[in-house]
C-alpha cells in the first residue's frame, strides 16, 4: 500500500479546491435570469423596450439575463407557470390565468402607477360611430383574447352598456396586438377597436396615427393591469432584491428615464395578489374563465 507524502495531499488539496471554484465559476457563468412578457406589441418594439432593462437588471442581480419572446399569451402563461422563466411581465387577466394556471403560485412583485388607474379606449375612422351604442351592427377588433386592456376589460364594459360583442356586432376580430388593432381600424380592415390606452397614446405622440381619421370614442373607467411577476418557489431574498431593483429607477438618471420611457412609466410601486381580484371577477363575469 503506498502513503502519499505530505506536499503531495497539500497538492492534491489545492488542485481540488481550485476544480471547485472553476466549478462554482462556470455554474455562475452559466446561470442565467429569463424574462419574459405578453406579445402585445410588435416583436421587434417589445425587444427594443427589454433591452436596456436586460442590462439594467445584469448589473443590479449580477448574473446574465435574457430576454425570452414567446409566441403568444398562454405562453407566457405555461412558461412562468412550468418555471421555463424566472419573471413574467402580464396583463392584469395573465396574471389571474397564471395564477388559476400555477395553483396559486406566482407573486406579482410591481406594477407602473399608470397600472394602479389603466384605462382602454375604443377607436374609429367612421364619423357616424361616436358613442359604444353605434357599434351594434358594425365589425369590431379586440386585442388578443386574453388582453385585459385588448379585450377582458372593453368587453366587460360593452356588456355593463348592455352590449353584448357575440350577438350585438355584425363580427367580432381579434387583431393578436395593441398595435394591429390600431392599423385594422386605420386601414378601413374593422369599422372599430378597443386597445390600451398607454399604446394610443404612443402612437398619437409619436405621429404614428392620424387622429384627424381615426379618434378615440370612448375611455373606459379605471381598472387594475399590468405586472410583473415571479414563480412562488423563487426565494424571498431574490424577490426583494428584484422588486428593490425597479423601486430603485429614477428618472434622474439617464439609464433610469431610458428605461422607464420605454416601459410608459412615471415609476414602479409595488403590487400585490389581492389587486387583481376584480379582473377574476370581470372575466368570470364576461365568461372568460369557467
Amino acid at each position: 500500500m503506498t502513503c502519499s507524502s505530505p506536499s503531495t495531499r497539500t497538492l492534491i488539496k489545492a488542485v481540488l479546491a481550485s476544480a471547485a471554484v472553476a466549478l462554482a465559476g462556470l455554474a455562475q457563468a452559466q446561470a442565467v435570469f429569463k424574462i419574459t412578457a405578453i406579445p402585445d406589441e410588435s416583436p421587434t418594439e417589445l425587444a427594443r423596450k427589454a433591452a436596456p432593462l436586460v442590462k439594467y437588471l445584469e448589473h443590479k442581480l449580477g448574473t446574465k439575463v435574457e430576454f425570452t419572446p414567446v409566441s403568444d399569451y398562454a405562453a407566457a402563461v405555461e412558461a412562468l407557470a412550468n418555471k421555463q422563466v424566472d419573471m413574467a411581465w402580464y396583463g392584469g387577466f395573465t396574471f389571474v390565468q397564471a395564477s388559476i394556471r400555477s395553483g396559486g403560485k406566482v407573486v406579482p412583485l410591481v406594477q407602473r402607477e399608470e397600472d394602479e388607474k389603466f384605462r382602454s379606449v375604443f377607436i374609429s375612422a367612421d364619423p357616424a360611430i361616436r358613442a359604444l351604442a353605434d357599434l351594434k351592427g358594425k365589425t369590431v377588433s379586440f386585442g388578443s383574447q386574453s388582453s385585459t386592456s385588448g379585450h377582458l376589460m372593453p368587453r366587460s364594459y360593452l356588456l355593463q352598456a348592455q352590449i353584448d360583442p357575440d350577438k350585438d356586432f355584425k363580427r367580432v376580430a381579434y387583431s393578436g396586438a395593441h398595435d394591429a388593432t390600431i392599423a385594422a381600424v386605420a386601414s378601413g380592415k374593422v369599422d372599430a377597436g378597443a386597445l390600451n390606452i398607454s399604446v394610443w397614446e404612443k402612437f398619437v405622440a409619436d405621429k404614428k396615427v392620424d387622429t384627424g381619421k381615426v379618434k378615440v370614442i370612448f375611455t373606459t373607467p379605471a381598472y387594475f393591469d399590468y405586472n410583473w411577476t415571479v414563480h412562488s418557489d423563487m426565494p424571498v431574498a431574490q424577490r426583494e432584491k428584484l422588486t428593490k431593483a425597479f423601486l430603485d429607477l429614477n428618472r434622474n438618471t439617464p439609464e433610469g428615464k431610458e428605461i422607464l420611457d420605454l416601459q410608459r412609466a412615471t415609476r414602479f410601486i409595488p403590487t400585490q395578489a389581492s389587486n387583481y381580484k376584480g379582473i377574476e371577477t370581470a372575466a368570470r363575469s364576461a365568461g372568460l374563465i369557467k
